[in-house]
């Protein structure tokens, strides 16, 4: 086995090169006179060389094996650890708001459109949290922040509330539950990632440089100060 691929490990969501011996392939090819014909399970595990992680990915996949080829789409796909898409996100995003991202991830193809509701409930979670907006439905409540965000990511989250059913989602309570196709949902788990990143990372990382700046600035007059007593003190 050869090769190489670049890939991010969705435990501790780090970008590495992934090279033999940290992944492994295996098929396991089947008939037993079923109705499918000849069938293909793939597996694949990829192990994280981050020494600080070191966790184990796990998929596999039914294929139809046609001569010894495989169909170039899966009958099925099966994510075996970790069981869902989910990212991780730090402790300073309310909790109850990463809860229900997690299990949006974790049922969206067994159930869109309960996945799609748990995606409105976050998304109305993260807009009273950051923004401090409560309104009657999320619809209002995104429009009442229109103003208040940049450009590109009212773009993405008009957008999105645009594509099929998504919008009758935002006019509606959230705890209703409206029909929609599993790349909807998709789009509402891709959509809480952005906010995620654009509103409390992004805020996070920017107080971290400020007090990090405003720590050295402070060092650095606390150090003209001593030196200036001391060559008083000589004197």
């Amino acid at each position: 086995m050869s090769g190489s691929f670049p890939w991010t490990c969705p435990y501790c969501n780090r970008d590495t090169l992934i090279v033999y011996p940290q992944y492994s392939n295996e098929r396991h090819d089947f008939n037993c006179n079923n109705k499918y014909g000849n069938l293909g399970i793939y597996t694949k595990v990829i192990v994280c060389p981050n020494s600080h992680c070191k966790e184990c990915v796990i998929t596999a996949a039914l294929y139809r094996i046609q001569g010894n080829v495989r169909d170039s789409n899966p009958l099925l796909e099966w994510q075996l650890k970790p069981q869902s898409s989910a990212k991780p996100y730090p402790d300073y995003i309310p909790e109850p708001i990463r809860k229900d991202y997690e299990e949006a991830c974790l049922i969206r193809d067994l159930s869109p459109k309960a996945s799609a509701t748990l995606s409105r409930r976050c998304m109305q979670g993260i807009i009273r949290n950051f923004w401090c907006v409560s309104k009657n439905t999320l619809f209002e409540e995104i429009n009442a922040i229109k103003d208040e965000v940049d450009l590109q990511t009212w773009k993405a989250i008009d957008s999105v509330r645009g594509v099929g059913n998504i919008g009758a989602h935002m006019e509606k309570d959230i705890n209703i539950i409206v029909d929609v196709e599993p790349e909807e949902a998709g789009l509402l788990i891709r959509l809480v990632e952005d906010l995620f990143q654009e509103w409390y990372i992004n805020r996070h990382e920017r107080e971290e440089r400020s007090k990090a700046l405003i720590f050295v600035a402070e060092s650095k007059k606390e150090q003209r100060k001593n030196t200036k007593k001391a060559k008083t003190t000589e004197e």
